[in-house]
């Protein structure tokens, strides 16, 4: 558990993988805020400054990059510390658009528990 909790948003329009997230991440002790599109984390970032948010990159409404975009234009949203997730396989492509971004995991190659760890790294949480 953490000792001071700290606040997760997470974006997701994937909506067994979100459960799956907020289920984890609030078992590990964090406040767990979540959306299911860009428009809704956009908003949700704003009004709550997560400490980091974990942002898929294809979903409806507004994709995960035009969220990205929206955030690095505000003050506080420019120095959010932002987690890609995708399911695309041509990262390449997608890691040129990914400027302010402090990592990003394609879904297919990880597991719950090391997303929590990537997470805690960039937070800075000791295991």
């Amino acid at each position: 558990m953490l000792d001071e909790p700290k606040t997760i948003l997470i974006v997701d329009d994937e909506q067994t993988l979100l459960s799956a997230l907020v289920d984890k991440f609030t078992r590990e002790g964090f406040v767990v805020l979540s959306a299911k599109d860009g428009q809704e984390g956009l908003d949700r970032a704003f009004a709550d400054h997560p400490d980091l948010i974990l942002l898929d990159i294809v979903m409806p409404v507004m994709d995960g990059m035009a969220m990205l975009a929206n955030l690095r234009k505000d003050p506080w949203g420019k120095n959010a510390k932002v987690i890609m997730l995708t399911n695309l396989s041509e990262v390449e492509k997608v890691t040129s658009q990914l400027q302010g971004v402090y990592d990003y995991l394609v879904k297919s190659d990880w597991e719950l528990k090391d997303v929590v760890k990537k997470v805690k790294e960039r937070l800075g949480i000791k295991e």
